[in-house]
């Protein structure tokens, strides 16, 4: 069986001031995110000793400790690899030209995106399609309830409570907006490319 373990952040816990503060990315990461990868293993053990014994009877509840676990840890690797002290810059190359085509423009995929993280509540994700061949914007809530199936994806906004909360309060809408001044655009235009490549 696979133990899953928790990676260090791609840059220092203070990297993303005054966006994120030093305080929101230890908490956030080393409990919230450590939290999500022990659920994971913890119900794959679960799992493992119900096959061993025969014994189904708390399985169902261990397979939706997997799928809500599993998703957090990887959204939430996700969200850290796309976001940069360096970041802030608009998306550019095939990736851009990719948003316009399917949103016809920047400004109109972030108005959307925007929307879809501001009504969430857990994430707002921009995923490539594999069914249709085309990027989406997606809501998803807790972790697991609003994917599309077969979607890659490319983006990631955590707008659980814990993300923002002890730096913005209520004000999600600022939170939001500045998450946009540390989006590193290089990860998300990897990952759009591999989609690409795989399934166009």
């Amino acid at each position: 069986m696979t133990d899953y373990e928790l990676d260090p952040l791609p840059y220092d816990y203070d990297a993303l001031e005054p966006h994120l503060s030093e305080q929101v990315l230890k908490w956030h990461h080393d409990t919230h995110h450590q939290s999500y990868v022990n659920g994971w293993n913890s119900a794959e053990e679960e799992l493992e000793a119900n096959r061993e014994a025969g014994d189904f009877s708390s399985s169902a509840g261990a397979i939706r400790s997997v799928t809500h676990n599993s998703s957090g840890h990887i959204l939430h690797d996700l969200f850290w690899q796309n976001m940069s002290p360096d970041g802030g810059d608009e998306p550019t190359g095939a990736l851009r030209e990719r948003i316009e085509e399917d949103f016809g423009s920047y400004e109109a995929w972030r108005g959307e995106f925007e929307a879809a993280a501001k009504g969430a509540s857990g994430w707002a994700l921009l995923v490539y399609d594999t069914f249709s061949n085309q990027l989406r914007n997606v809501v998803v809530d807790k972790h697991d309830q609003g994917a599309i199936w077969g979607g890659h994806p490319i983006l990631a906004l955590d707008v659980w409570e814990h993300s923002y909360y002890h730096d913005y309060g209520p004000a999600r809408g600022e939170f939001i907006e500045n998450f946009f001044e540390v989006v590193d655009w290089e990860e998300p235009a990897r990952r759009c490319e591999e989609a690409v490549e795989l399934f166009e």
